[in-house]
């Protein structure tokens, strides 16, 4: 480990306590010049970084001046050395999850996330282990589980949080009864304090730093270890040599006693402030656990040491129905004492905002009520749990009650409580919901009482809110709808945080259960604590960071709760633009807020059903995140990159890597759009000028294939001249794509060309009824046959139309060709998409008027009509035909008495569902078509790659390869015998380019199985 001089906190440091550290200091080039002679290699303080890191998942906006991602203690040292020369503040940060504005500062982030992500060492035996701050909860639980233990605290964002981030905020999680809190589950911490003090306190001086589960990636063992564990870091042990600080903290405490006995540790979720507690003679002075929750403004975390716990072998999931949630809360404390490991409380209204975000499907038969109990029981014992479930049942006073035993249907029960706490960032007539008083807790046996009250302040104050939350600690979460749009809507924010915090207050409450106090809550500390206590919390401050260097303005000495809000400063934007918005109030700035920052688009990676995001699994660079772009967005539109607005160059980096893939727009609890809003910053960045030759010569596509398909033999000659390799280089730059790439060979004779004539050119009429056993008994459908089905992969339209006639549907087309405009969108080019666009839904109308649906054969041209089109044209025709489109898959499904053909015999599928079927029209229906037909799936998540015109963009194909990689080729090389399953054009041209396999159309899968059984299994 490399040695790093420290100043000494008494003497050298500068002059008096910098209380407003950071708003005096070093300049970006001085600061950055300085971190580089000391060693520190992977620093940022672009415009586009700064701007991505301004915010984590809170209301607030502060911008930093650089941000550093240590690679080791060594260089977190260093930086803690220049900053306390150049007085320059420093923030700790894990993943930016923060709902308090934890994890945002004017100075020095320090982002752990990137590299300081191991996990040092695990004894199996004790079940601890050892990790750097910036591991991934559950990467942590990956590692361990398979030696049998887990470590205990859950918080919903487990999939991307890390460690640090949890112990500075004391983290919980839905299962905190069972396992409890993070500072139940550490046992020492390697600590550097902001005077330059490095030691460690609790456990870590354990032994054995070796890496006995074999972890990937985890260190070997240091040598030379000291009494501490790790090399040249003294002990806090309490022996000869104890840190000044710890020293010092002794005396204080001592002198504390009454205060620290009677203000602090009151209930469990007690988390505002500094958990002084642990300090008490009667605790054994247990520093490790009292740092916990001080939200990096002591020290800077280096490593931890954990407590691991086993995970019980069975679970059971009581749920317990009431006429409403206080009623619900009212029952808490006669569950408790059946040693639930959870307790989470519903309302109606969460479930209902489920139901309207995810579909009714989403929400499985809950007992009777308005109101809900979710009580986890656990244990070896399933005989056991069984009878303590049905006690616990008994004595809950409940309207009604179901016991489940089923991991499946227990699981759609919690995904409830996930999904609807991303939901509720949106109130039913889409106003956004918000963070800042989302985590209140007072003992259980208040809580009914306090929700009836905090009900009616809400009411008083004009606000809605959707509560739920971990009821068995009394903890409840809610996002508020205030009124930040409006001129009073800072006054009526901080004038309403203080009623509920002396609410909370009066019911014994904390101002924090689990996220820490912030930027949102510190200021309301002194309604809950005495004078005392918060004199004695600065003076804490004082011994550990006396230059206030560490995380200013969080805890002790609060920026106001209403200063640096993000969406408050945000300003309306609504003139000039191409999209309608219509969900956000025809506001661009209000849709890029939809971002609220959780980070669900940083998790990974993505499993089957997940999109969210292709090119950061890729890059694992911020900004190359679904909330990293929208971060800078949000400051485009709000005037913080300069005039340029959307056409400045940080929009432009950000934004350079996203394929469009709409991913977000499902996977985003919050319904964060960023391919429209892509659409709309090119949109606006090239109006009126120049652009790429790629936007002419991809976003202008259907109409050069048009010109082709018009002179005979242009597509042979096309496809000779494509094939000479002399040629490609030339061609290449000519159309602004990759060289690398090879382009997809033109059909010889187009889809229309091809078809029968008794599928072509259908007036728009009623239509006509046959004979049951003729094809058409089960009705008419339209046809859309978009461009790249027409020119290149036209067997794939011919087997829908075979499929469709099969089951019973008279298929007929449009008179003319038509286009969805998907290639002008997805290159900016909207009012050329509009034009496109208009003239579909002219053609396509009175076929939907006449009663016929549409279908679609490539899913996404089939994605825009239902979704792009309404928000480029805003009208009601393209309401009506988006509302009749359909893919193969949902027709079939809802015809009646509909039986697809045995898959069975047809071998192993890889199924590579199109990034805009999943997010916009939904692969449920085709993932039940292939059960229906007993077909053997693997569903693929993520993205293939090419994604339209991405991969073939030059400057993309080394990222679509990397995104490939992630899931669909591992894929295809591990099965070479699976037949590949992909409805989207471009799936199937880059699985053909990157491998030489041949993807197929649902439609030919169908029609190979039912000309296989010789027609057996038609409809």
């Amino acid at each position: 480990m490399r040695t790093v001089t420290v100043e000494a906190a008494t003497g050298g440091r500068p002059d008096g306590p910098n209380r407003l550290a950071g708003t005096t200091g070093a300049g970006g080039p001085e600061l950055r010049a300085a971190l580089r002679r000391a060693g520190v290699s992977d620093l940022d303080d672009s415009s586009l970084t700064r701007s991505l890191y301004s915010s984590d998942a809170s209301l607030y906006r502060v911008e930093p001046r650089v941000v550093v991602h240590p690679r080791d203690a060594g260089e977190v040292l260093a930086v803690l050395d220049v900053a306390r020369r150049l007085s320059i503040p420093v923030t700790s940060r894990g993943a930016g999850t923060s709902l308090a504005g934890n994890a945002v500062g004017s100075g020095i982030i320090l982002d752990f996330y990137r590299h300081m992500n191991r996990l040092l060492d695990v004894d199996p035996e004790a079940g601890i282990a050892t990790v750097e701050p910036g591991i991934v909860q559950a990467a942590l639980q990956r590692a361990v589980i398979p030696a049998g233990w887990r470590f205990g605290p859950d918080p919903s964002t487990h999939n991307r949080c890390t460690i640090g981030g949890m112990i500075g905020n004391n983290a919980c999680g839905s299962r905190a009864l069972g396992y409890g809190r993070t500072a139940d589950n550490v046992l020492g911490l390697d600590l550097l304090t902001g005077a330059g003090e490095r030691f460690t306190c609790g456990g870590l001086a354990s032994p054995g730093m070796t890496a006995t589960l074999g972890v990937p990636g985890a260190s070997g063992a240091p040598s030379a270890p000291s009494a501490s564990g790790l090399p040249g870091v003294p002990s806090s042990s309490g022996v000869s040599g104890e840190p000044r600080v710890v020293g010092e903290l002794r005396e204080l405490i001592g002198e504390s006693l009454a205060v620290v006995r009677t203000e602090l540790g009151r209930f469990g979720r007690q988390v505002s402030g500094y958990s002084l507690e642990h300090l008490l003679p009667e605790r054994h002075f247990d520093l490790a656990r009292a740092l916990v929750g001080s939200e990096g403004t002591l020290g800077i975390v280096l490593a931890a040491q954990l407590r691991l716990v086993r995970d019980p072998a069975h679970r059971i999931l009581v749920a317990l129905g009431y006429p409403d949630m206080p009623t619900a809360a009212d029952a808490v404390p006669a569950i408790l004492p059946f040693g639930p490991v959870a307790c989470e409380g519903l309302d109606v209204s969460i479930v209902d905002v489920v139901r309207r975000g995810r579909g009714a499907s989403s929400v499985p038969p809950l007992p009777r009520g308005d109101g809900w109990l979710f009580v986890e029981l656990a244990g070896d014992d399933p005989g056991a749990l069984g009878e303590t479930a049905r006690a616990l049942a008994a004595e809950a006073g409940a309207l009604e009650h179901r016991v489940i035993t089923d991991a499946a249907q227990m699981a759609r029960l919690w995904r409830i409580r996930e999904d609807g706490a991303g939901l509720v960032a949106r109130t039913a007539d889409g106003t956004p919901a918000h963070a800042g008083w989302e985590d209140a807790a007072v003992p259980p046996e208040r809580l009914g009482g306090y929700l009836r009250e905090f009900r009616a302040l809400l009411t008083d104050h004009g606000l809605t809110g959707v509560p739920y939350g971990h009821f068995g600690d009394g903890c409840v979460h809610i996002r508020i709808d205030f009124p930040f749009d409006r001129s009073d809507g800072r006054a009526r924010f901080r004038e309403f945080l203080f009623d509920a915090a002396r609410l909370a207050a009066a019911h014994g409450g904390s101002m924090s259960g689990e996220h820490g106090d912030g930027r949102a809550r510190g200021e309301l500390l002194p309604l809950m604590y005495s004078p005392a206590a918060i004199e004695l919390f600065g003076r804490v401050k004082a011994l550990f960071d006396p230059d206030n260097l560490l995380n200013p303005g969080v805890i002790v000495d609060p920026a106001p709760v209403d200063a640096d809000i993000r969406v408050a400063a945000a300003r309306p934007r609504r003139d000039g633009l191409a999209l309608a918005y219509h969900d956000d109030r025809g506001d661009l700035s209000m849709a890029v807020h939809r971002c609220t920052g959780v980070g669900r688009c940083i998790a990974g990676p993505a499993g089957a059903g997940n999109v969210m995001c292709p090119s950061y699994l890729a890059t694992r660079e911020e900004k190359d995140s679904t909330r990293g772009r929208a971060r800078v967005l949000q400051d485009a539109v709000a005037g913080n990159l300069g005039p340029a607005g959307l056409a400045a160059p940080e929009v432009h980096e950000a934004l350079d890597l996203c394929l469009s893939c709409k991913g977000c727009a499902s996977d985003c609890p919050t319904g964060v759009d960023m391919a429209s809003y892509k659409a709309e910053a090119l949109y606006q960045k090239y109006r009126h000028r120049l652009r790429p030759r790629a936007h002419y010569l991809l976003g202008w596509l259907p109409r050069w294939l048009r010109l082709a398909a018009a002179v005979p033999g242009t597509a042979g000659v096309l496809n000779t001249v494509a094939g000479w390799g002399w040629a490609r280089p030339l061609v290449a730059w000519l159309a602004g794509v990759d060289r690398r790439r090879e382009l997809p060979r033109l059909a010889t004779r187009t889809f229309r060309s091809s078809v029968r004539s008794s599928v072509r050119r259908t007036p728009p009429t009623p239509p006509a009824r046959t004979d049951a056993g003729e094809a058409g008994r089960r009705g008419e459908v339209v046809l859309f046959v978009d461009t790249f089905s027409n020119h290149f992969s036209p067997p794939a339209a011919h087997a829908v139309v075979e499929v469709l006639e099969r089951a019973g549907w008279a298929v007929r087309l449009p008179e003319r060709q038509v286009c969805c405009g998907l290639t002008w969108f997805s290159t900016g080019q909207l009012s050329g998409a509009r034009r496109q666009m208009a003239r579909t839904v002219a053609e396509l109308l009175p076929h939907v008027r006449a009663g016929r649906l549409v279908v679609g054969v490539e899913p996404s041209c089939t994605a825009a009509l239902r979704t792009d089109a309404v928000e480029l044209l805003a009208t009601p025709e393209a309401r009506e035909v988006a509302d009749a489109v359909r893919t193969l898959a949902e027709l079939l499904e809802s015809t009646p008495d509909y039986r697809p053909p045995s898959l069975a015999s047809m071998g192993p599928l890889i199924a590579q569902p199109h990034c805009h079927h999943h997010a916009v029209l939904g692969w449920s229906p085709d993932a039940q078509l292939l059960a229906d037909a007993g077909a053997d799936v693997q569903q693929l998540g993520g993205c293939c790659g090419l994604a339209g015109n991405f991969g073939v963009e030059r400057g993309h194909h080394d990222i679509s390869v990397k995104v490939a990689e992630q899931q669909l080729l591992p894929a295809v090389r591990a099965k070479p015998e699976a037949t590949v399953l992909a409805d989207g054009f471009s799936c199937r041209t880059q699985l053909d380019s990157l491998t030489g396999r041949h993807g197929v159309h649902l439609a030919e899968l169908l029609v190979a199985a039912l000309r296989a059984d010789n027609g057996t299994g038609r409809a």
